[in-house]
């Protein structure tokens, strides 16, 4: 019995020891393997070559080189602080009294009346739209007998006997009136309050002539 149990510790003794060295072992290895790997350079990064598209100066196409430099329509402040501005601030609207507009209307039925019957006429009021904004202007619907009963290209003479063309139009609810308006009164700066004579000398062609408000002087009346 004493031998047996003498056996059992020499045996248990052995296993431990082995496990002390196989532990052991284990750490060397370890161990040399950290050291290794601590002592092997790091791969150098692989490195993109270079678009040379890039390293080349920006080219502009020929028109966008030759315009100027824009201005900077920016404010500065005694602050510092930046304020936007507007180059082209929009006009107040000028609106006549009443009186310019009566004026206006008075003069323009005196020319009417100096014109005679020999050619058809209608006068016709300037609004603020009708001189300022508006690209069309409507036709009086008592003038419809005179006029084409399709669309046409009409002529408006001013009285230095300048030309504009127009293009007459009826609308789907039969209403008259003359496209490209917009450039006869800009070129002649109308205004809200002035009062237009028109005189069909011909078919396709209006005389037109101006009675300005702005010539009103309360100081006269």
């Amino acid at each position: 019995m004493d031998e047996a149990n003498s056996y059992e510790e020499q045996r248990r003794r052995q296993i431990e020891q082995n496990k002390r060295k196989l532990d052991e072992l284990r750490v060397h290895k370890l161990s040399a393997a950290v050291r290794q790997a601590a002592a092997k350079p790091m791969p150098a990064k692989l490195r993109m070559p270079r678009n040379p598209r890039l390293d080349a100066p920006t080219r502009w196409s020929g028109r966008i080189a030759s315009l100027l430099e824009q201005p900077d329509y920016r404010v500065r402040k005694a602050n510092g602080d930046v304020k936007n501005e507007s180059p082209d601030p929009v006009p107040v609207p000028v609106y006549a009294t009443d009186e310019e507009r009566a004026y206006a209307f008075t003069k323009a039925e005196q020319l009417n009346g100096q014109l005679g019957s020999d050619h058809p006429t209608f006068i016709k009021p300037m609004s603020h739209g009708s001189a300022k904004k508006s690209r069309h202007l409507n036709i009086p619907g008592h003038f419809r007998q005179y006029l084409p009963v399709h669309d046409e290209m009409m002529v408006l003479v001013d009285e230095a006997n300048d030309e504009f063309d127009v293009l007459y139009r009826i609308s789907h609810t039969h209403r008259m009136c003359l496209n490209g308006w917009r450039t006869y009164s800009a070129y002649h700066e109308l205004a809200d309050g002035d009062c237009l004579v028109f005189q069909q000398i011909e078919r396709r062609k209006f005389k037109v002539y101006i009675a300005r408000a702005s010539s009103y002087n309360k100081n006269d009346h």
